[in-house]
């Protein structure tokens, strides 16, 4: 049985502008901290994707040389996964949302709280002071493959560059930990009586499977990390094999081996897409549910689908690893358990589109990006049936085809459920109302530019084009592609240019946006209760109490076209829910 928050909050809650505004223990000051330092994140990261594209349209341009190049993949890279996509969701929504939803008035741990975000942005500075290291940042690729990663030496980049990487991933992985275990917490022992496990909005189910895997895969990549550390600094031998020659010298390491960085790796770095997919699939659910007026079709067949996500992607990480001789009988296995995780995502999106069917829908913004979401969701997940097979994927693995589907299944999904999430709830984070009209010139800019950019990498990879490859023109069969790399590019363009407009968007709104009331979409869940923006302790008086579940919309025989949570069977004019 969910345990009460009954906090005492008091009428008039003073603090000072430090305690307030930057060292805040507040879930909601905390969530918009990190939402604010991903977005910042996104731009330094978007920059770096447009350096890169313009490189690959006109080589001639000279805007990168080639170990610039190398260093604007990895930390694009770096940037997108941990410091956006993951902090985003895991971190904005998860904190600004969670108590919200399910009736509590802070975090388990407020005070963890507000220390696993000052943790985050001290990794984020340390992986930004990379850029001014001498030789530059990392040119090892997000994943830091040794031996290139492990030997200072073996490249300009893999000096103290590479050292701050490794030192800002680990200073992250502490930051997520911290994290991870409140939202845990929280979720299991501070939810608002009535609020069972089964009326839990899926946007809290996201963000609570999210959290187990972060718990569970986060500390596996820390200690990778520190092992690589001491080769590369106290002598070790973890991962640096017997008999490497870097510039004519044999270096004096034996006993490593470079496939067990690649284990350690993936056995996080899988599950790590889910972690950046599972609380979108919330979002998701929840915009739908209310711009469409109905009910999220089949709520249990949903967490289910989550769940049996959550447990499979343990269980896949080798299909990262075909092409690094892994027996076959081996690649057969880790071939089956990725193409069953298909059918859980398959549910998913087969009840978000029954849910749509006959549904009275209003094209809002949120709306269009969590529609966003399924089609690119759909359009990168369906390649991932070619790339879960072994024979596929070793043709194809180190090709623009892995590019283009990992960006538009895990990336822009993600993205579109971050967007789709922040027009929604910016109503109840600030108390006013975004620009629909830019909102929905973000949307189309992007859309198009996404689609523009990401499929035509499918044709680049059939066609042969190396992923990470500077000079692709030294090889006349990838040289006569150039006019496909222009228009990805143009469009690329398109993308960051749909980015300027949410930025400007976002801070006119935030200045000079029309007030919101407390619930001006009319949703069920528990946020839509509290004032916009929620006060101190979330509630005024009594925390709110929960009498059904979170998707009652267009009920028969109801006074509105929805039930909000909150709402007693009395005032509500209803049955009572069993």
């Amino acid at each position: 049985m969910a345990a009460a928050t009954e906090l005492h909050v008091p009428e008039a809650h003073r603090e000072s502008f430090w305690t307030r505004y930057v060292f805040s223990q507040d879930h909601k000051v905390i969530g918009i901290q990190y939402l604010l330092t991903s977005f910042v994140m996104l731009l330094i990261g978007g920059a770096l994707a447009m350096a890169m594209r313009v490189n690959l349209a006109w080589p001639q341009s000279g805007i990168l040389q080639a170990d610039q190049y190398l260093a604007a993949v990895s930390m694009h890279g770096t940037l997108m996964v941990f410091f956006v996509l993951t902090p985003a969701l895991l971190g904005g929504f998860a904190n600004f949302l969670v108590p919200l939803k399910i009736g509590a008035r802070d975090m388990a741990f407020p005070f963890i709280n507000m220390l696993s975000y000052w943790v985050f942005l001290l990794s984020a500075l340390v992986l930004l002071a990379s850029f001014f290291a001498p030789g530059g940042p990392l040119n090892s690729g997000w994943t830091a493959y040794p031996p290139l990663s492990a030997l200072p030496q073996a490249a300009p980049g893999s000096g103290l560059g590479q050292s701050l990487w490794l030192v800002s991933i680990a200073i992250f992985c502490v930051s997520s930990l911290l994290g991870s275990l409140n939202y845990i917490t929280t979720i299991l022992v501070m939810r608002t009586p009535g609020m069972r496990l089964g009326r839990l909005p899926l946007t809290v189910w996201g963000i609570f499977l999210a959290a187990i895997l972060a718990l569970l895969t986060f500390p596996v990549l820390m200690a990778a990390g520190i092992l690589l550390l001491f080769d590369r600094h106290a002598g070790t031998s973890f991962f640096i094999p017997a008999g490497l020659v870097v510039g004519g010298e044999v270096i004096r390491h034996t006993g490593g081996n470079p496939l067990l960085w690649q284990h350690l790796f993936w056995f996080f770095g899988h599950p790590e897409v889910y972690i950046v997919i599972l609380p979108p699939m919330g979002i998701v659910s929840d915009v739908i549910a209310n711009f469409a007026r109905k009910p999220i079709f089949g709520y249990p067949a949903m967490v289910g689908s989550m769940v049996a996500i959550t447990v499979l992607s343990f269980l896949v990480w080798g299909h990262h690893m075909f092409v690094s001789g892994m027996h076959p009988l081996l690649g057969t296995g880790f071939a089956i358990t990725t193409l069953l995780i298909g059918t859980p995502s398959a549910v998913k999106t087969f009840n978000w589109l029954v849910t749509l069917w006959r549904g009275k829908l209003y094209f809002s913004t949120a709306m269009l990006f969590a529609l966003g979401f399924i089609s690119t969701f759909v359009a990168g997940g369906l390649t991932g049936i070619f790339l879960g097979n072994a024979a596929v994927d070793i043709p194809l693995h180190d090709t623009f085809f892995v590019v283009g589907h990992f960006h538009l299944v895990m990336g822009v999904a993600a993205l579109f459920g971050i967007f789709a999430g922040t027009y929604f709830w910016f109503p109840k984070m600030f108390g006013r109302m975004m620009d629909e009209r830019l909102g929905r010139v973000h949307f189309w800019l992007s859309i198009l530019g996404v689609y523009g950019t990401f499929f035509p990498m499918y044709y680049l990879g059939l066609a042969g084009m190396h992923r990470r490859i500077f000079n692709y023109q030294a090889f006349p069969y990838l040289a006569k592609l150039q006019p496909v790399q222009v228009f990805i590019t143009l469009s690329a363009f398109l993308i960051f240019l749909g980015g300027l407009v949410f930025a400007y968007n976002l801070f006119t709104s935030l200045a000079n946006g029309p007030r919101a009331d407390r619930n001006p979409w009319r949703a069920t869940t528990l946020e839509w209760f509290a004032d916009s923006p929620p006060p101190h302790g979330n509630w005024h008086g009594d925390a709110p109490r929960v009498y059904r579940g979170p998707y009652e919309y267009s009920v028969p025989g109801a006074r509105e076209d929805y039930l909000p949570q909150w709402l007693s069977p009395v005032e509500a004019g209803v049955e009572a829910e069993h």
